[in-house]
């Protein structure tokens, strides 16, 4: 039993860290985002520091996936009869976790193009504006706002690159997992809505339609954007990151609200996770 609580206790205890050192992370890498402390005798102490943030954020997404990844397996073998235990169990078994990989994996494309990480313009040719190598890659370290920097810019093709910025990166990975979290409990809520009253088919769809928080900013960009050109749309996807950070309370919560819905007499899942 006590072994039980050690490796729960673990798990979130990486989930905790994971969070904490983004956090720290982006709070240090801030204090460089001013051209009075980027001077060219710092340049190359500064570029070091962004090579290390990106190294270290992905240790911290490392420490959260694994985190996680405990958290939800003594949750489902533990089969206790709390919210979590529903929604880890829910998740647990196989049709779920291919309606998860699938979702995480598609929604992040699709963030990828809405949120600017994915770059294509056909009226700019990199080599001619920019002078860049085709293909080629650098980590930009200065200068934005908190978050948006160090960016790495990736040449692919003439028309095609990439812009990963940092607190875009954390937003698509964060959010990509809670739309495949919510739209793989919706479905399974679904699935049970129709073989009875076990589950309210209206509380299985919240999650599907919660599960774009993109699209509505996607099209307002779309139509303002093409209304009044090319600064307001750049203005609009700063105001878009934020759309989207703000609707992540909503897809923390949704989970909850379905998997009441989820719950037998006893308190129990209602769905067999070694399915």
């Amino acid at each position: 039993m006590l072994e039980d609580q050690e490796y729960n206790h673990n798990g979130k205890k990486l989930i905790v860290l994971g969070f904490a050192v983004m956090a720290i992370m982006f709070v240090i890498y801030a204090r460089y985002q001013n051209s009075e402390v980027f001077t060219p005798d710092a340049a190359n102490a500064i570029q070091r520091i962004a090579y290390g943030f990106y190294i270290i954020l992905l240790a911290s997404f490392g420490a959260i996936a694994y985190g996680l990844y405990r958290y939800h397996e003594e949750k489902v073998r533990k089969k206790g009869k709390d919210i979590l235990t529903i929604i880890a169990v829910t998740t647990w078994n196989r049709k779920a976790r291919k309606i998860f990989i699938a979702t995480f994996i598609g929604y992040g494309i699709f963030f990828s193009l809405v949120s600017g990480t994915l770059v294509y313009q056909p009226e700019v040719n990199f080599i001619t504006h920019y002078g860049a190598t085709i293909p080629s890659g650098f980590v930009s370290p200065c200068c934005d706002a908190p978050g948006y920097m160090p960016k790495i810019i990736v040449y692919l093709t003439e028309h095609v690159g990439l812009q990963i910025i940092p607190i875009n990166l954390v937003l698509q990975v964060v959010v990509s997992y809670l739309v495949g979290l919510n739209t793989s409990i919706a479905i399974s809520a679904y699935t049970i809505s129709k073989k009875g009253r076990g589950a309210s088919s209206i509380g299985a769809a919240i999650g599907l339609f919660i599960a774009c928080p993109t699209c509505a900013g996607t099209f307002l960009s779309v139509f303002i954007g093409t209304a009044s050109g090319i600064a307001l749309s750049i203005a609009l996807t700063q105001l878009q990151t934020a759309f989207i950070a703000i609707s992540i309370p909503v897809l923390l919560a949704t989970p909850i609200i379905m998997a009441r819905k989820l719950r037998n007499l006893d308190g129990r899942c209602k769905i067999d996770p070694t399915k």
